[in-house]
């Protein structure tokens, strides 16, 4: 395990790191996840090994640190991130990220553009999103004020989730994961979309084939980014599908 101090108090980020061949590829999880559950069958995969891979957990998730006065914005994320990357000597570096870690990646590549040269997004968010209390992920969580959320929300939550997701989730600070998740629902100015429109950089887009959810594929293929559908999956490709996953990020990684 790999660790650097990343905020002025010296809390720790974490990660577990695969040694290969340089650029490095960064795996980096969603909202509630960790990156080495998430991502390490993947790291392995014939057509993905080989190249030096850091499976990172974002603060407040995972092995990192749960920093309790940390604001949580998707811009402190993609910062964070940056001063761990920094500290491992990492430039230039291939993305792979799911959901939030997406929405991060894409932060993270408009702020610290020598860091990124090619992003994988596993189905991120793009858009500001409305809370809603019959869901269990980020507009779930977000339909609580942080006071509800801590004082019992968490719970709803839990059994809204089910135990898959929650095994994950239960690692994460609750501040944190609630922080978070209200930060990942109000989105970014520009939005992540009009950021990864702009970007110059390389950029896939996985999503699963029978999702329709995701609006403006063409304008997003007319910018440059290719989009991929993955069948037999779900949100979660690279646990649902592995195979497919590790064909379609090759390709984006190609």
């Amino acid at each position: 395990m790999r660790a650097a101090a990343v905020t002025s108090a010296g809390d720790l980020m974490r990660w577990v790191e695969l040694p290969g061949a340089e650029p490095a590829r960064v795996y980096v999880h969603g909202l509630g996840a960790t990156s080495p559950a998430y991502f390490a069958e993947a790291a392995v995969h014939p057509l993905l090994a080989g190249r030096r891979s850091l499976l990172i957990d974002l603060l407040g998730h995972g092995i990192s640190d749960r920093p309790t006065d940390f604001d949580y914005t998707l811009e402190s994320h993609a910062d964070t991130l940056a001063a761990a990357l920094e500290s491992a000597g990492v430039a230039g570096a291939e993305f792979v990220a799911h959901s939030m870690g997406g929405s991060v990646a894409i932060v993270l590549a408009a702020r610290h553009p020598k860091l990124v040269s090619r992003l994988v997004l596993i189905d991120a968010n793009l858009d500001p999103l409305q809370p809603r209390a019959d869901l269990g992920g980020s507009s779930g969580i977000a339909h609580y004020s942080e006071e509800e959320f801590l004082s019992g929300g968490w719970a709803e939550v839990r059994d809204r989730v089910g135990p898959h997701w929650w095994s994950t989730m239960r690692l994460a600070g609750r501040e944190g994961l609630y922080r978070s998740a209200a930060h990942l629902v109000r989105g970014t100015r520009p939005t992540m979309r009009e950021l990864l429109v702009d970007l110059s950089v390389p950029r896939t887009f996985l999503l699963p084939a029978a999702d329709d959810s995701l609006t403006g594929i063409e304008s997003l293929e007319a910018a440059g980014v290719t989009v991929t559908r993955v069948p037999d999956c779900g949100h979660n490709i690279m646990l649902d599908n592995p195979e497919g996953f590790a064909r379609a990020a090759a390709a984006g990684l190609a």
